[in-house]
């Protein structure tokens, strides 16, 4: 039986069976094991297979938000019909798609729809509109959206603490439960049209950050998109909220994540990085964030407008009376515009009190300047958005009464809602736009503005103006805006500050013709050029890019739950199996074992860093076996290693990253490498002092052969930056010292040239050709960026090593690495080796051989 998930019902909707996708396009196979998947894949897989794409196939992208772009209608009759909401910005976007993209809609109605209705209005929608809608019971979607969207998410993304059940609220478990629960019904729809191997998923905006995870889990290879469209707070404020690592992880389930600004960006990767430990990098101008293999894009781009759309509304002849009734009304005035939603963020009492502050310090501006006021009505509601009202009402009316006289206010406050039109024509007849928001995710209003001042010949002729001549806009915009970073010619305030918010309405009036004309000129040209159509044209570009690989990656799920998340690796690289390995050791008859003592024996960030009873019976009995040569590698110093490992006899150490090496407890320590001297520490050490005072929580370790700069326990972000400051200032003062500087996992080292964890591999392989013991078995684990120089020797050390050996070279986790093995931590390790050493054991019992066989063990 057909799963149906896989079900298209854009498919079901032609009344034929099922196709799963487009035309002439392969069902997709359920796998249960990792592996990339081709035609002759069975059914052993866990993830969902990926069929080569069609060159034939038509290009999709479903969009998934809060809302459909769908406005629905009641006849007299009671039937339902519906029409496009030429508002919404998911219907905008699809100018920049290309006609080559099929687009499909999933979300939710604005109005309630009777569950006897349901089957009908969804038929409709799918036939008439390609939308999917998601019909959500009134209970669960008061939860859903009034409660956790509205009442968490909402306030804590503007930066409110929920420090009192007045600001933002205690959090609400079962209000969690139901923002859960409205994402895997998302989820479930997105379930129902996808064709997986095809189509690209968008979703947008803080009511479905956790759809990822149950899009992710169905579909290991699914190219899913995210954008986020309010603000992202910085980590102090995000943190506070008990989900914060449910809500990153989901998101990191994403190919791609977008973001208006770069603050809101760096706050997110601030948080990924303090509260998951991970890392992020620039790469040929693209942010990704490596995750379990996966590489998480994160793209910096704020939305445009649609500009087809206002100049269409422009050219109404509505708009042009609407202009001319507004000339007349406002003549011998100039107008002030501001346009906000009626809520706490949006600052519409700080500017009113900005305009009494104006009219006070500037009496003669009294009876010339009106602020026109339009406030939207509120999306969510409760007890905030009643006192701003109740405090705009009443700031309006005393300023009015204040200031006001026969046939002038000061202020007009329209809070009744108004056709597009005329509130086009009130962005037509205004001199300047006020967007004083004290923090807003993007806010569009003032590139509608310029558009709208921008004009055409017939409003140009109803305000008496002439058409070739340059045209002119003054905007004044707050600096917590998303908008605010792109118009560079605007007036920036600070919106607390009221006397600097008056002060800049004064300059905005003042600001000579000519200054204006350029100021208008500058934002008309970018805003024209970055509309709607190119943020998501280049968002759409940026997610292919971001799942080009997707197909030749190795991809399966682990985790339950919000905890889920897709480990990816290349071809190969594959973990590194214990029977497998077991049976090489028991056929061959000459190793070498080279093992990392920090990452491969200990914990990495482990307290207690002195090896445990376990892994030193391990290495005994591994160094026992006369074909085996054991080398624990390690940076630690030679002191600290003999001290440590004084019970191991026969195990060979190379300390200082292979700058001392000895093959024994009783053989002498020798170098790797001649130095001449270290003067170069009198240099160095100095400048790393400077750093470590500076930098709470780092420490220097001082080596016979190197100087390590620590910040494992400083602030990251901090620690992060003052590293790569060290690093440019030790290379800068050791340029003519014969001393390589180098980055690591939260350190800087200085050690001499030519000193590395290969020099230990080099050194032994050779040892062993000169013995004409030419190794059969190697093996050689380790975990970070110095382990990259043995695994590069030893694989490619094919004259030092029999021509039937077997190497295995792993690293410490899914990451990128020259190892073709990987083992997920220390105790898979120590399990393994654990393996080897009883192989050993038992070949003792049964036929001891004389042969020495070698083991490295890094």
């Amino acid at each position: 039986m057909v799963s149906r998930s896989y079900s298209n019902l854009l498919d079901l909707t032609s009344g034929d069976s099922p196709t799963f996708g487009r035309e002439k396009k392969r069902f997709p196979r359920v796998a249960t094991v990792a592996g990339v998947l081709s035609e002759l894949d069975d059914d052993n897989s866990n993830s969902v297979g990926s069929d080569a794409p069609s060159s034939i196939a038509q290009e999709r992208m479903i969009i998934v938000g809060n809302q459909l772009p769908i406005r629905a209608h009641r006849r007299d009759d009671g039937e339902w019909y519906f029409s496009w909401d030429e508002d919404s910005l998911l219907l905008q976007l699809k100018d920049g798609l290309g006609e080559d993209v099929e687009v499909v809609y999933i979300g939710c109605l604005k109005e309630e729809i009777d569950p006897s209705e349901q089957d009908d209005v969804a038929q409709t929608l799918l036939d008439t509109f390609k939308c999917v809608p998601a019909f959500l019971p009134p209970e669960l979607f008061s939860k859903f959206y009034h409660g956790f969207c509205k009442q968490h998410l909402w306030p804590l993304f503007h930066y409110m603490l929920p420090l009192s059940p007045d600001l933002g609220g205690r959090f609400d478990r079962s209000l969690w439960q139901a923002y859960v629960s409205v994402n895997k019904i998302f989820a479930d729809k997105v379930m129902e049209v996808i064709s997986p191997d095809d189509d690209f998923v968008w979703v947008h905006d803080y009511h479905l950050m956790v759809l990822p995870t149950f899009l992710r889990k169905r579909f290991n290879r699914l190219k899913l998109g995210f954008f986020l469209h309010s603000p992202f707070p910085s980590s102090e404020i995000y943190r506070t909220l008990p989900v914060r690592d449910e809500l990153l992880r989901a998101l990191l389930n994403s190919d791609l994540i977008g973001f208006h600004t770069f603050d809101y960006a760096r706050h997110f990767l601030s948080c990924c990085s303090r509260m998951l430990g991970l890392s992020y990098q620039s790469k040929r101008g693209y942010i990704g964030l490596e995750y379990y293999g996966r590489t998480v894009s994160i793209k910096i781009l704020p939305v445009g407008i649609h500009i087809r759309q206002l100049q269409c509304v422009l050219n109404l002849p509505e708009t042009e009376s609407k202009v001319a009734e507004l000339k007349d009304q406002f003549r011998g005035q100039t107008v002030l515009l501001g346009v906000d939603d009626m809520d706490i963020f949006k600052g519409i009492s700080l500017k009113l009190l900005a305009m009494e502050q104006l009219l006070i310090q500037h009496p003669d501006k009294r009876g010339r300047v009106v602020l026109v006021q339009i406030a939207n009505p509120a999306r969510g509601r409760g007890k905030d958005v009643r006192e701003v009202q109740v405090e705009t009402d009443a700031t309006v009316k005393r300023i009015n009464e204040t200031f006001g006289r026969e046939g002038y206010n000061p202020v007009v406050l329209i809070d009744t809602p108004l056709q597009f039109y005329e509130r086009i024509a009130y962005y037509v007849i205004a001199e300047c736009c006020l967007v004083t928001a004290v923090r807003d995710g993007m806010n569009l209003i003032p590139y509608e503005y310029i558009i709208c001042r921008q004009g055409n010949e017939k409003l140009d002729e109803t305000l008496g103006l002439n058409p070739t001549a340059p045209k002119k806009s003054m905007l004044v915009v707050s600096e917590f805006i998303g908008c605010s970073p792109s118009l560079s010619g605007a007036i920036r305030v600070n919106p607390w500050n009221i006397d600097a918010v008056a002060e800049a309405m004064d300059s905005a009036l003042m600001v000579p013709e000519a200054e204006k004309q350029l100021r208008h000129e500058k934002h008309y040209r970018y805003v024209t050029t970055h509309d709607v159509a190119y943020w998501a044209r280049s968002f759409l570009q940026d997610l292919e890019r971001a799942c080009r690989d997707h197909m030749r990656r190795r991809c399966w799920g682990i985790g339950f739950g919000l905890g889920f998340r897709v480990i990816a690796l290349d071809p190969n690289f594959r973990k590194l199996s214990v029977e497998h390995i077991v049976s090489a050791y028991k056929r061959t008859k000459n190793r070498a074992i080279l093992l990392d003592y920090d990452g491969a024996m200990m914990l990495p960030g482990s307290i207690i860093t002195t090896p445990n009873t376990e892994a030193v019976g391990i290495l005994n009995n591994l160094c026992n076996d006369p074909r085996n040569v054991v080398f624990l590698v390690s940076g630690k110093d030679r002191k600290t290693l003999t001290e440590w490992f004084s019970s191991c006899a026969k195990l060979g150490i190379a300390a200082e990253h292979g700058y001392f090496v000895r093959s024994n407890h009783n053989a002498e320590w020798e170098t790797c490498v001649s130095i001449p001297d270290f003067d170069w520490k009198q240099i160095a050490e100095p400048v790393m002092q400077l750093y470590t005072e500076t930098t709470d929580g780092s420490t220097i370790e001082t080596k016979e052969s190197a100087l390590v700069w620590n910040y494992q326990y400083a602030d990251p972000d901090f620690g992060f930056c003052q590293a790569k400051e060290l690093l440019d200032h030790l290379e800068s003062v050791l340029a003519n010292e014969p001393v390589s500087v180098k980055s690591g996992q939260h350190i800087v080292e200085v050690k001499p040239q030519g000193v590395n964890k290969g020099l230990v591999a080099e050194r032994l392989l050779l040892t062993k050709k000169q013995k004409t013991m030419l190794p059969d078995f190697v093996l050689c684990i380790g975990d970070d960026r110095s382990d990259e120089d043995m695994f590069e020797v030893i694989m490619s050390a094919r004259d030092s090593l029999s021509p039937v050996a077997e190497v295995f070279a792993c690293t410490v986790g899914q990451k990128p690495s020259k190892a073709k093995y990987y083992l997920e931590d220390t105790t898979e390790i120590l399990r393994m080796l654990q393996g080897l050493a009883n192989a050993s054991e038992k070949a003792a019992k049964s036929a001891p051989q004389p042969s020495q066989r070698v083991v490295i063990l890094e």
